[in-house]
């Protein structure tokens, strides 16, 4: 029996899905966000805080984002993420980030 998994992305402002959308994280009063948009409405986000960002002193990351990162690195590798997608009819590259969409399918499969 053949088995296909379908991942569905969707705005998270408009709800409309679209294979066009990608994940996005900002900081407001100490409290991480994250938002999965189009870039039409990333734009739009985009434009909203561009006068706050071009006046704000930067600070550069923070050390939650180093914590998040270990995490990911305690799940399955990129080469397991890479030998799963061939085995299920992905085109994945030999080197380079895996795509979200295909880490998402592996872990939908898991």
């Amino acid at each position: 029996m053949a088995q296909k998994i379908v991942t569905v992305y969707s705005d998270d402002l408009t709800g409309t899905d679209s294979d066009e959308v990608s994940t996005h994280r900002f900081s407001l009063n100490g409290v991480d966000y994250e938002i999965d948009l189009t870039p039409e409405n990333y734009d739009k986000l985009d434009a909203a805080l561009r006068p706050f960002i071009e006046k704000g002193r930067k600070l550069g990351r923070t050390k939650g984002m180093g914590r998040m990162r270990r995490g990911v690195a305690d799940g399955p590798s990129a080469e397991e993420v890479r030998a799963w997608a061939r085995e299920n009819g992905y085109e994945v590259n030999d080197r380079g980030r895996v795509p979200k969409k295909i880490r998402d399918a592996f872990d939908a499969s898991h």
